[in-house]
């Protein structure tokens, strides 16, 4: 695969070719993630890209990938004025899970020190007790499951603009929603479908709802046929 030459990503014009360059793809290079994406969402920096939807969407689905390793093979990137960055060594690691804070632990050893644990408890430690455990059942039931949902996403022929379709899937935005990658499969007679990922809280996204009332309802229908759940895997 050749090296993907892109512009100077400082400049407002070299930003717009970014977007026009992102128009026609879900990634830098290939039909997968891959690392040469990491060196250019590292390129972007601070850059403002809000009024640049492809950019604004390629950037959203980078970020929730950054945890895991890229499939995708890689090619290089070359920007102006500079070697073509090879990125075939790069390594994406997860930041550190977050340590339980001290204040939570000395906490936990005072209420400790405050039994008896040598004679009967009293009323007021029997309550004590079932207080902690109820408020640990609740903090247990505040911790929203999530799921892993994949999509199929159907076109009405095939003069659909399938980049189009995935823009009008993308733009539903509700807390608990998270688009992932996609790519376009051959369905046939020149048709494609469209699988796209996503990542939902459960408490706070109904699949069904999402398909019923946002996907295949206007504006969007003018693009979307229809949509199956092909898979549903709780995270």
């Amino acid at each position: 695969m050749a090296v993907v030459e892109l512009p100077d990503l400082s400049s407002p014009s070299g930003l717009k070719e970014l977007d026009e360059f992102l128009s026609s793809r879900t990634y830098v290079s290939g039909d997968e993630p891959s690392k040469d994406d990491a060196v250019v969402l590292s390129a972007l920096g601070d850059s403002c890209i809000n009024e640049l939807g492809n950019v604004t969407r390629w950037q959203s689905n980078i970020v929730a990938l950054l945890q895991k390793h890229f499939p995708g093979s890689s090619c290089g990137v070359k920007f102006p004025g500079s070697p073509a960055v090879q990125t075939r060594e790069l390594t994406v690691d997860a930041p550190p899970a977050p340590e339980t804070p001290p204040a939570t632990e000395e906490k936990a050893e005072e209420d400790d020190d405050d039994l008896d644990l040598f004679g009967e408890e009293t009323e007021e430690e029997k309550k004590a007790v079932a207080e902690r455990e109820a408020q640990k059942a609740s903090a247990k039931k505040k911790e929203s499951g999530k799921s892993s949902v994949l999509l199929d996403v159907k076109p009405w022929d095939d003069e659909t603009d399938m980049v189009k379709l995935e823009e009008a899937v993308r733009s539903v935005s509700m807390p608990g929603l998270l688009w992932g990658a996609s790519k376009l499969q051959p369905v046939g007679y020149g048709i494609k479908k469209l699988q796209i990922m996503m990542t939902i809280v459960d408490d706070l996204v109904s699949v069904d709802n999402l398909i019923e009332e946002y996907l295949t309802e206007e504006p969007r229908n003018e693009y979307i046929q229809s949509c199956d759940i092909v898979a549903f895997n709780k995270i």
